[in-house]
Parts: structure tokens; sequence; C-alpha cells
């Protein structure tokens, strides 16, 4: 017997006196381990980071965006050349985000409507209008595992009245979204919002749960809002979602933060800090965070993180990992890149091995501790 269908969430272990839970997300490209943090390939690549190297580092899903494929190089093209994973060189899962949360972060470049978005380009200034059922045609033929529909993303100092208004206009668009016919192997997940107001979330929650999704997202937190918001949000909201299915709590976070997140009962995290700290020389560790550009690492031996045995730490020093950030060369980028998506990648499989241990309460409150360092001594 094979797999079972695309869309099959299974829980296989849950943890004593918390809600975090180990799991595996079936898809079309492969089955998920859950916990799991899927990787950020916005423009259908993970910035520089081979396919390969993802996979070795045990990457199972990664996260692209319809909005930005569909303006470059374009859906159709996509498609033409064999979709997405053949394009990219991946051969796991995707999930394609939607280009709601360019809705929040274009403000100066977009118009909502009840009937869609319309987008003037980032790149040329073109006009793109996208429907709910365009933004889910065009995750079609890029040829998505996972696809999410149309959703407004808000800033957080949005006021109750208009942040409700935002919320019937985003439950309209799911319900639209249902109706386009997806391809085979393709599941939709739905998308909760809500603003930073509890009972909005409450009533998001409901009606997505009312339509029925084989998997829901949690949108719109971690965009400016006090921590301790998103974690009362976030709490709140997966006590909402069915515990049978996978939940999919977007855009988030520290290291420290994906443990809290766990043990809340989410079970699927992007977020593109690994990368862009990566870039501009912060590497995560176990004891912390470092700024390998100090002058204090300029004649360091040690790798960056003892405990880490991924090849950037196995192979190199800070020093010379500082040397590379200075000279402002592209291996440095690189190379702090694969750290800290190992790192990542290394923290969830530890996450799932504490959960199937039966540990995992004792050893987040120990792992909490050691991350919430914002520099390494």
């Amino acid at each position: 017997m094979g797999d079972p269908s695309p869309g099959t969430f299974e829980i296989t272990a849950s943890a004593r006196g918390c809600a975090a839970r180990t799991g595996r997300l079936y898809t079309a490209h492969g089955a998920v381990e859950t916990p799991a943090f899927l990787p950020v390939a916005t423009q259908a690549n993970v910035k520089g980071v081979a396919p390969a190297q993802l996979r070795a580092m045990g990457a199972s899903i990664l996260l692209a965006n319809a909005y930005h494929l569909s303006v470059r190089p374009g859906a159709d093209v996509v498609r033409r050349l064999g979709g997405l994973h053949r394009f990219m060189g991946w051969d796991g899962a995707v999930v394609t985000d939607s280009g709601g949360y360019q809705i929040f972060s274009l403000q100066g470049l977009r118009k909502v409507t009840d009937e869609g978005v319309e987008f003037r380009s980032h790149l040329d200034g073109s006009r793109l209008f996208l429907r709910p059922e365009d933004v889910v045609d065009i995750q079609v033929r890029l040829g998505a595992d996972v696809l999410m529909p149309l959703d407004e993303c808000l800033p957080p100092q949005v006021g109750r009245e208009a942040v409700r208004e935002s919320l019937r206009r985003t439950i309209g668009w799911l319900q639209r979204s249902r109706a386009v016919a997806l391809g085979p192997g393709q599941v939709l997940f739905g998308i909760v919002q809500g603003g930073m107001f509890a009972e909005l979330r409450r009533e998001s929650a409901e009606a997505l749960v009312r339509i029925g999704f084989p998997g829901y997202a949690v949108g719109g937190l971690s965009v400016g809002e006090e921590k301790s918001v998103t974690l009362e949000l976030a709490e709140l909201t997966a006590g909402l979602l069915p515990e049978a299915r996978p939940r999919y709590l977007m855009g988030v976070g520290l290291p420290e933060d994906l443990i809290r997140f766990v043990s809340m009962g989410y079970d699927l995290f992007d977020c593109v800090l690994p990368t862009r700290n990566g870039r501009n020389g912060m590497l995560f560790t176990s004891a912390g965070r470092l700024n390998i550009r100090l002058a204090r690492y300029a004649e360091d031996p040690r790798p960056a993180d003892p405990r880490c045995g991924c090849y950037v730490c196995r192979t190199f020093s800070r020093a010379y990992l500082r040397h590379l950030a200075v000279a402002g060369e592209m291996l440095g980028a690189q190379l702090a890149t694969l750290h800290n998506l190992s790192f990542y990648l290394d923290l969830m499989a530890q996450m799932r091995a504490a959960i199937a241990a039966g540990d995992f309460p004792a050893w987040a409150r120990q792992r909490v501790a050691e991350l919430g360092s914002a520099e390494e001594a």
C-alpha cells in the first residue's frame, strides 16, 4: 500500500504537560515530519543555498510566493517548464503563499476591494489585478503542493471596525477560493486573520472550521505588535483549530519562540530570519545570537557554535567567518545562511525527538533559557 492521500495528517506522538505534538503531513512530493520549519524560497530559491544543500540539512518542505512568481517569471512560464518543482530543482514539498502578506508589505502599491487586489508591480509599475480565484489558479499552474488563499494581512495598529470589515472580505475570498478546481495532489489551507483582536480571531477561526479545510494557517502575527500580544493571540487561536488538522503559524520567528509555539500545538512555521540575518552577519547558536562582524572574533579559532555539527561549524572558524563578513564576500553570507538554516532545522528535529521521548516541557524550558541570550559570551 502507498502513502495516504495528499493532505492527510497523522499525529504520531503527543507531549505530556502541553499541546506539543509530532505528526506527519502527506503531500504529493513526500511526507513532512512535524513540527517542521519551511525555509523561505520567495522567488523559487532559498537565497544562497542549493536544493541539494537544503536536503542534506534535513529540509523537506519550502515556502515560495505566488504573487512574486506571477510577476516574474510568470506562472505560465513555470508551468511550461514542468512546474515549480522541476523549475527550481527541488523534489520535496512546496507551499505557496498567496500574496496576502504583500497587501501588508506593499501598502503604497496596492488597492483592496471586495473583488480582489490591484497591485502596481514593484518591478516596473505595471498593474496586476488579482481576484481570490486568480490567486488559486496561479498556484495551480505553478504546481505547488499546499496552496494558500488570498487573505488581507493588516498592520497591528488598525482599529477594530476596520479589521472586522477586512475579516468579512477575507472570509468571502476564502469561500470563493474553495470553488476553484485544484490539480492532482494539491490541497488548499484556510488562513485565520482578525488583527490584534481576540474576538475577531475567534470569529475567523470558527468561520474557517465551518467551511472546512485539510489544514489551517494563522496569519497576521509578528507584523510589529508586542511579543506578549503575539504569544497570547497565537495560543488562543491554536486552541480554536481542529486538533486533527495541521496548524501552520506563518511568518515566525526566533528559535526560542518556535519552541513556545510548538508547545501551543503548532506544526508548521516559516520565517526569513535565518536567511536574512545570516546575510547581515547574525548567527543563531545554541547559546544565543552571535554578531560575527564584531572585532572580538577577529582571531577567534572556535566554530560559530561548538555544539553544532553543520558543515560550517565543522569546517570554519569564527575568525574566517568574520573576515568574509567584513570583507563583504559572497561566501560569508552563504556560509552564515547555511549555518542558520541548519540550526533551525536541527532545532525542529530536537523538538520532535523531545516530544517522542516524553520530556518536551523540561527540554523546552532549558532550551528557551539558553537561546534567549542576545549575544553569546
